[in-house]
């Protein structure tokens, strides 16, 4: 049986979003092996990651345009604060909330980015894109207190959410940058040259902070559990998006990504025996209606 374009884009979105939706579950795992630092499972990540971001980069970049000084520094400043600080924000707040609760919250970078344009470019909001944006944080509300009930704590549950809160808006910040670079390099060297430099801002970082010993000396299914994250989580699910987005429109992919956070719910319960209650599924209805609506109302 032949697969037409469109089922073959409908399959990639559909593969794409559960592989990054079990990057909080790789992460929650390591972190249940041993003390881990979240600096020392993003390096692991980009360190099994990048090489194939760099040949597919350097392969780009031969047969394109040279890039300008200040498309580097682009780079490097949308590269910090894209997947750099995203990531690393992200992985510190795994460590306080459930898988769940952080792919409801990362999940509204698209709202930010609506409420970007707003204050940044003065866009004016619609009536559609506040209703978006009301249904979002009602149903992280409903999520966070399913958390915190759970939660010997609260005020760790308001630090893990607010890290990944901050690792959403870096992430909604950009992809409000990247945009026009992207429309005029296309997304596959964007990608590619955007996470070689956030790679090389973990190294930087993992060198300026941990003992490089440290690196060497982990339980070997931390080592698996990260390249497990850098295959399925990074490099295969980045280059399905591109191309589910080719066959299918970004409209649909969309769509079709917010099966992610429920994947993450079930997988969640699956593997990391995190409790599905009604208020947790309320929140994710409430936070998925709202990223569609604002999304393909675009």
């Amino acid at each position: 049986m032949r697969f037409s374009a469109e089922r073959t884009g409908i399959a990639l979105a559909l593969l794409a979003a559960v592989g990054f939706s079990m990057k909080a579950i790789f992460v929650k795992l390591a972190y249940g092996i041993a003390p881990v630092e979240a600096i020392t499972i993003m390096t692991l990540r980009m360190f099994f990651s990048v090489p194939v971001f760099l040949v597919v980069a350097l392969r780009l970049h031969r047969s394109a345009p040279v890039l300008s000084r200040r498309d580097w520094v682009m780079f490097i400043l949308l590269g910090v604060i894209g997947y750099y600080g995203s990531s690393l924000l992200d992985f510190m707040g795994l460590r306080y909330i459930s898988a769940a609760l952080e792919r409801l919250i990362l999940y509204t970078y698209p709202t930010l980015t609506v409420l970007i344009a707003w204050i940044w470019f003065k866009r004016p909001l619609k009536p559609h894109e506040w209703i978006a944006i009301a249904l979002s944080y009602a149903g992280i509300g409903f999520a966070f207190a399913h958390d915190l009930d759970l939660a010997a704590e609260g005020g760790a549950v308001w630090l893990g959410g607010g890290l990944v809160f901050a690792s959403s808006l870096a992430y909604a910040l950009y992809l409000t940058g990247g945009a026009p670079m992207i429309a005029r390099l296309g997304g596959a060297r964007f990608t590619a040259l955007a996470m070689t430099v956030s790679a090389l801002g973990a190294f930087l970082h993992f060198a300026l902070t941990e003992s490089p010993a440290a690196l060497f000396a982990l339980h070997w299914k931390i080592y698996a559990f990260c390249g497990l994250m850098a295959v399925f989580s990074t490099v295969l699910p980045v280059f399905m998006l591109s191309a589910a987005i080719q066959r299918i429109g970004a409209p649909r992919t969309v769509l079709i990504g917010s099966f992610g956070p429920v994947s993450t719910i079930f997988f969640g319960w699956l593997w990391l025996d995190e409790p599905i209650s009604l208020h947790q599924s309320a929140g994710a209805v409430l936070a998925l209606a709202g990223v569609l609506l604002v999304s393909l109302k675009k």
